[in-house]
């Protein structure tokens, strides 16, 4: 029906989760919720999707309406996930955000949720899949965002400041390994 299919939702779905990595942001989300005091998980939730939902039919189109390449868009999305990786890892302080009365948009939804690496993946599988299940994998994605956002201080309480330290170093080293592998797959390209 509509070119819906369950396995490539599936797959689609599996993919972006492992981009978008909420899972390892739940550090972050703390962070920035004691710094702001109060994070609108449906208002995060809600760009993040409709920012997803609008770059994978324009993605490409606006890149090269600007004159630039997916590989050069994957390659500067890989420094800013290698960079994030090192404020986690290391746990100093890189990006310095400008005063703003809530962190649910920016860094949340973009570049957190949303961010460079969650676009090259929707354009690369834009290639591959039919858009029905990219949409329906999106919004899937995006409806977790939204439960561990909510209940993101739940989890810090079940977890504790130790284990959020270890959660953090964790996924630091994978997001690492996500910016090196988006390195490698797409700096070829800049070159060809």
């Amino acid at each position: 029906m509509f070119g819906m299919d369950i396995k490539e939702i599936a797959t689609i779905s599996m993919v972006l989760f492992a981009v978008i990595d909420i899972v390892g942001t739940i550090p972050i989300v703390v962070d920035l919720r004691q710094k702001f005091g109060h994070i609108e998980s449906e208002k995060a939730s809600v760009t993040a999707g409709i920012i997803m939902i609008v770059f994978l039919f324009v993605g490409e189109e606006l890149l090269k309406l600007i004159g630039i390449d997916v590989n050069s868009f994957a390659v500067a999305g890989s420094f800013v996930l290698f960079f994030l990786a090192l404020e986690m890892i290391l746990g100093i302080r890189i990006y310095k955000e400008e005063e703003a009365s809530s962190a649910s948009i920016v860094p949340l939804a973009f570049p957190l949720i949303a961010g460079a690496g969650t676009m090259t993946t929707l354009l690369s599988l834009r290639s591959q899949f039919a858009a029905v299940n990219i949409i329906i994998a999106i919004i899937l994605n995006i409806i977790l965002v939204y439960i561990v956002l909510k209940s993101s201080s739940k989890i810090e309480k079940m977890l504790g400041q130790n284990g959020l330290g270890v959660i953090r170093k964790t996924f630091g080293v994978v997001l690492l390994a996500i910016a090196v592998k988006l390195f490698a797959a797409n700096v070829k390209g800049l070159f060809v």
